[in-house]
């Protein structure tokens, strides 16, 4: 066991030597208890890393990679001493923090602090769903547990008193989380910065918490993790460990993310530790490959033999349980036409019946809002969710964006069910760091979020969103989509269920639109296509999204009539999807010689992409005001008269 733990410390301190870069202290410190975890406890199988009821293990404290990917090495995932050697290199599968999509045996990306627990909460969460709808007397097909390994940091982010809330609150007992309480952060010793008893915090948020006082103690540890085990709440497991243990400035914030240089000599003089680098005993090997592989690879062959006895007897569940790990959530949007008013209709309200349509295809769509289902009209079926009620899907997240938006990544990351979380458009900012890590990990969430302009009115510029709009689209790999009615949103809805790496962004309105002639749920794919006019030889094209796509129609009618320019409206409901295109459908749509104007309220910024210099952008660059909507709208000349006149002057100029 000795010999084990010594070996964990020393591949993960030889990494971060060779790369001249990592942290080093939560490698010596907190081994002893990933020890443990690991062959006492997790229940994995490397030659199925993605295996539906392994146990989950979140580093939470990203930073300590070093650590992880030792104990994935040795625990047999596919992931070599070369790969150790490459610690921290450009394309190697050992990056400085933890990416889930890119190598074996990482269940999440973490990294930013706190994100790590409350995407944990959303793992667990989705276990218990699970377990719920599926699990039967005879077959439990859904019945592991999820660990976390945090730090001091990830306890002072305030996502992760936002996910303990709902955690204890949900009573996610099969949650666990190890505290490498060490006392030392990054600057400073974590007294002068926070003085609170974390056990009282985490207590009052009911869970159970329990004390170790030497994490060397690996017994202690292995007691503590079973007692957390029969809770009926989740835990927290606080160890005090010694950062960077074993080495001369041990215990002090020097050893937190700096390479040990030759100090690492000291460590393994003091561990007796007489192997060259990278170089491990036979017998670790075997101790892991008895106590992780071995058992995690019999624990697999038991399920699996369950689980196909369940799909025997229950076939019609055995299908559904098997489409939903693999992803296959999609519909016919044959099924919604139905839905599809005679009348003008907010896209919220379009967007709440296609969700609630969807929950009535899907059996496992599952999400909620922060409190503002009323609003955003998004909510899931069954009920809310809760101890009480674990097979409902609607969750009830209160107002925590951030907490919502991480839960929701840990339960797509999950597999076996798709989620959606909804929110005001304008806090987005409160989500952001989230959906960066569902775009970064490649997971389809999807975002619903409404009150997408100033047409907010009267709650005024604290809830109008501008610059959003270019927050989103400047992401890498999310699709951001805003609809100009009922066809486009049911079509943005469809595009996101069919993702497998790409999360959504849907933009909905809180005003009333009327249902454009020649929308297209069809086209909506190809991010951009002509709702008016003729194809070619315009004057001008007018290229809008969402609530501006009409009034872009009112201000093209306007300009042949009284202008006598021909015009071409283009709806652009995704630039993402739209970018994609080849350049001859580009060049079809965007005529080289004609004037591109843009209609959109919302920030200008990027739409030069598409207007070029000697174009016009019609938005809002500044904040909004309160006010009734169409005042909102006067006040800032955003109006058909404005727009007809401006590009008539543009128009004339050009002659």
């Amino acid at each position: 066991m000795k010999k084990s733990i010594d070996a964990i410390r020393m591949l993960g301190i030889e990494a971060v030597n060779k790369a001249n870069s990592g942290h080093p202290g939560i490698v010596l410190g907190a081994a002893p208890m990933a020890y443990t975890l690991f062959t006492k406890h997790l229940n994995v199988n490397p030659q199925v890393d993605k295996w539906t009821n392994r146990d989950r293990f979140v580093l939470a404290a990203g930073h300590g990679s070093a650590l992880l990917y030792s104990l994935l090495h040795l625990s047999g995932f596919d992931l070599n001493i070369e790969d150790l050697r490459n610690f921290r290199q450009v394309d190697s599968i050992t990056p400085g923090h933890p990416e889930s999509y890119l190598t074996p045996g990482v269940d999440v990306t973490t990294g930013p602090l706190g994100q790590g627990i409350a995407t944990a909460v959303g793992l667990a969460l989705a276990e218990s769903h699970l377990a719920a709808k599926y699990n039967t007397k005879k077959y439990s097909l859904f019945d592991h547990y999820t660990y976390v390994l945090c730090g001091d940091g990830d306890l002072q982010e305030g996502v992760t008193q936002e996910a303990i809330s709902l955690a204890g609150h949900w009573k996610l007992n099969k949650l666990i989380v190890l505290f490498d309480s060490n006392d030392v952060q990054l600057d400073n010793m974590v007294n002068v910065a926070q003085s609170e008893k974390i056990g009282d915090r985490f207590q009052a948020a009911n869970w159970s918490y329990l004390f170790i006082k030497d994490g060397n103690d690996v017994e202690a540890i292995n007691e503590a993790i079973i007692k957390a085990k029969k809770s009926d709440k989740p835990t927290l497991i606080e160890v005090k460990t010694v950062i960077g243990f074993g080495a001369t400035k041990q215990g002090t914030p020097a050893v937190h993310g700096a390479p040990l240089g030759t100090d690492i000599e000291t460590v393994r003089n003091l561990l007796g530790w007489t192997e060259k680098p990278f170089e491990i005993p036979g017998e670790v090997y075997d101790d892991f490959e008895v106590n992780v592989k071995n058992r995690g690879i019999k624990k697999y062959e038991q399920w699996l033999k369950m689980y196909e006895a369940f799909c025997q007897e229950n076939p019609a569940f055995g299908k559904e349980v098997d489409e939903a790990i693999h992803g296959n959530f999609t519909f016919n949007p044959e099924q919604f036409l139905d839905l599809k008013p005679t009348k003008p209709q907010a896209t919220r309200i379009s967007s709440g019946a296609i969700i609630d349509r969807i929950s009535s295809i899907i059996p496992n769509w599952i999400g909620g809002s922060a409190d503002l289902s009323g609003s955003t009209k998004a909510k899931g079926a069954d009920g809310v969710y809760g101890a009480e009620n674990r097979i409902g899907r609607n969750l009830a997240y209160g107002v925590r964006e951030f907490a919502m938006t991480a839960i929701n990544n840990g339960i797509c990351l999950h597999r076996g069910l798709l989620s959606f979380a909804s929110g005001f458009f304008v806090f987005s900012d409160y989500m952001k760091p989230a959906i960066r890590l569902s775009s970064l990990m490649e997971i389809p969430v999807v975002y619903v979020l409404s009150h997408d302009s100033i047409a907010v009115g009267e709650d005024g510029p604290t809830h109008q969103p501008i610059e959003q709009l270019a927050m989103l689209r400047s992401q890498p790999n999310l699709n951001v989509f805003r609809p100009a009615d009922f066809n486009e949103t049911l079509g943005a809805y469809h595009l996101a269920l069919q993702s497998r790496h790409t999360p959504s962004a849907i933009l909905i309105t809180r005003q009333d639109l009327p249902e454009l002639e020649h929308s297209s749920v069809e086209m909506v794919k190809k991010g951009a296509y002509q709702v008016y006019g003729s194809e070619h030889h315009n004057d001008v094209v007018l290229v809008a999204t969402g609530s501006e796509v009409s009034m872009a129609i009112v201000v093209a009618k306007k300009l042949e009539h009284d202008k006598k320019i021909n015009v071409k409206v283009i709806s652009m409901p995704s630039w993402e999807l739209f970018d994609k295109q080849d350049i001859t459908y580009k060049t079809k749509l965007l005529e080289p010689t004609a004037l591109i104007a843009s209609i959109e309220l919302g920030t200008t910024f990027g739409w030069e992409r598409y207007t070029s210099n000697t174009g016009l952008n019609f938005g809002i660059d500044t904040f909004g005001q309160s006010g009734p909507f169409h005042d909102v709208l006067e006040y800032f000349g955003f109006n058909v008269e404005n727009i007809v006149n401006t590009i008539s002057k543009k128009m004339q100029l050009s002659k």
